[in-house]
């Protein structure tokens, strides 16, 4: 029997960048939502729930990833014709859809066992952002308004994960904004495609060809006013106040304020809205804001 043929040093390099790539460790920001429930729960200074906090994130980073090369096998062949994802692994022919499927299974072993260990609530979470990835990358993200909907769901899931994960109640207030936050980034990053995209709109997914930028910007108005209401409305609460034992919240809402607006000026000016973890990563005013926003609400809440 002839044995398999070995890979040299250059093509196991190259076989464990496209692994890498495949994952794509850059959209692992997403999942500090997962951080949400520890920072506003004010359990930012006790050791076990951190620990607990940062296992279920490195879960939900395997979770997402493992979506993510679902979604580039699935997509393979309309990436292709994408002049953004072209180069994707997959799309490049830098792996097999044998060896993406073997590191999917990898990383939801990896997920499943860290679920696992912080409890079933935690691994019943898993489980449905589980069904939800299969579910858009089979046929939810054929589907207007639909697959803007299902994205979004996912980022709520995060939330509800890390709220889990150390036992505590998730406010609906931070279900809501979730939400509305997670549709804004979906409807920006469709904006992107369509034009991007163009004429070649359809060839990449079907239910682009149901939208069109006058729709999506009027989507992302309505989305982009509720999120910042919403967080308005939030800190003026009482009933946050007598919760979280402060009522300055508000002095935040000038930095969400100007991340929204800086965003959408990525989004109309520059049409930086494909990649919104490309876009917190390299833009620095928006950098900059989230930074402020998140020093001085740990400020108000812990001392």
């Amino acid at each position: 029997m002839n044995a398999a043929p070995k890979l040299n040093d250059s093509q196991s390099t190259g076989q464990l960048a496209a692994m890498i790539r495949l994952a794509r460790p850059h959209q692992w920001i997403k999942n500090a939502l997962v951080l949400a429930a520890l920072v506003f729960g004010q359990r930012l200074f006790v050791f076990h729930d951190v620990v607990l906090a940062v296992v279920a994130v490195v879960a939900f980073c395997a979770l997402s990833s493992a979506g993510y090369v679902l979604n580039d096998i699935t997509d393979r062949d309309a990436d292709r014709l994408n002049p953004e994802k072209c180069d994707r692994p997959l799309a490049r022919g830098d792996i097999t859809v044998t060896a993406a499927s073997r590191a999917a299974l990898s990383l939801a072993a990896v997920a499943a066992v860290l679920s696992i260990v912080l409890g079933r609530a935690f691994v019943g979470i898993a489980l449905v952002y589980v069904a939800l990835q299969f579910g858009y990358s089979l046929w939810a993200k054929h589907q207007v308004v639909i697959d803007v909907i299902a994205v979004a769901i996912g980022f709520v899931l995060r939330a509800f994960a890390g709220g889990v994960a150390i036992h505590v109640e998730v406010s609906p207030w931070l279900v809501f904004i979730t939400f509305v936050l997670a549709l804004f980034l979906v409807l920006a990053r469709r904006r992107h495609e369509l034009i991007a995209l163009g004429d070649d709109a359809v060839a990449h997914r079907s239910a682009l060809s149901q939208y069109s930028v006058r729709l999506v910007d009027q989507m992302i108005s309505i989305v982009a006013g509720a999120t910042l209401v919403s967080y308005m409305i939030y800190t003026a609460s009482a009933e946050v106040e007598a919760k979280l034992g402060t009522r300055h919240l508000y002095l935040t809402v000038p930095f969400v304020a100007f991340g929204i607006l800086r965003y959408l000026y990525l989004i109309d000016e520059r049409n930086e809205g494909g990649d919104p973890a490309s876009a917190l990563l390299h833009d620095r005013p928006l950098i900059l804001a989230v930074a402020l926003w998140i020093l001085t609400d740990v400020a108000l809440l812990y001392f």
